[in-house]
């Protein structure tokens, strides 16, 4: 547990010249067991709308756990109502998935959304994975 009154004498008596900022995990991320691990949401290079550039954009779901789990119904969305829902798949222990925003072949490691343009804002948005009941399990936001 982060004590700030220890931290203080550290930093008065001289022993840490910084500053030390507690980090908390969402309740929700720190819950459950699939999480959003990472956000690529400015593609690389010009933004030129093309299924290239749409699909260098996607979010990355890690299922920490040592047993594969089921994924099937679950949605990932932004803060404007784009929604992609997961249709009959399971992750397994310990991988991840990257869904991408363009089209393509879905594998076990890539899923994609099939649009057109992008989702993912560059200076600000919200990524919200939900289970298939809809309870918010992982957010990402800058």
């Amino acid at each position: 547990m982060f004590d700030l009154k220890r931290c203080a004498a550290v930093v008065a008596g001289g022993l840490l010249p910084l500053l030390v900022v507690p980090f908390t995990v969402g309740q929700a991320d720190a819950t459950s067991a699939v999480r959003i691990s990472s956000v690529q949401y400015d593609s690389p290079g010009s933004d030129t709308g093309s299924n290239y550039s749409l699909n260098g954009e996607w979010v990355r779901i890690t299922n920490t756990s040592t047993t594969r789990k089921s994924l099937t119904g679950w949605t990932l969305r932004d803060t404007s109502s784009h929604v992609y829902r997961f249709g009959t798949f399971s992750l397994g222990a310990g991988k991840s998935v990257r869904i991408h925003t363009g089209r393509g072949s879905n594998t076990a490691a890539d899923r994609y959304q099939g649009r057109g343009w992008y989702v993912w804002n560059n200076t600000h948005d919200k990524a919200i994975l939900r289970n298939g009941s809809g309870t918010t399990v992982s957010v990402r936001s800058w």
